[in-house]
């Protein structure tokens, strides 16, 4: 048994991800969907952080504690990349957006958050 187990492990081929699992999976607007995610990840960080309840988050946010609750869960569908950009302000955050030039290294331009 254990000898057909290794051939089954041997024979699965491992394709290593681009970064995006959005476009890894083919879905069209993969890099906002990316942002989108990095952004709240990163306000989701900070409301830990800060040990901020629903409540308070929304409070401080200016938003009702259903849409704390969707951000939480990261279900992002009512949220743009700019509105999640105001809401890190409100968490005296501030955002930095550079652009530049792709290198020749890469066949297309992307959107990359960094949270620092």
């Amino acid at each position: 048994m254990a000898k057909a187990t290794a051939s089954k492990a041997k024979a699965r081929a491992i394709t290593r991800g681009s970064g995006n699992v959005f476009a890894d999976l083919g879905i069209a607007d993969a890099e906002e969907r990316q942002t989108k995610l990095k952004l709240a990840y990163a306000l989701n960080a900070i409301m830990e952080e800060d040990r901020l309840t629903q409540a308070a988050a929304a409070a401080k946010l200016g938003l009702n504690q259903p849409k704390v609750s969707a951000l939480r869960n990261y279900k992002l569908e009512g949220f743009s990349v700019e509105r999640l950009m105001t809401l890190l302000n409100a968490l005296d955050q501030d955002i930095e957006i550079v652009i530049r030039k792709k290198p020749r290294s890469r066949a297309t331009a992307r959107i990359s958050v960094v949270a620092a």
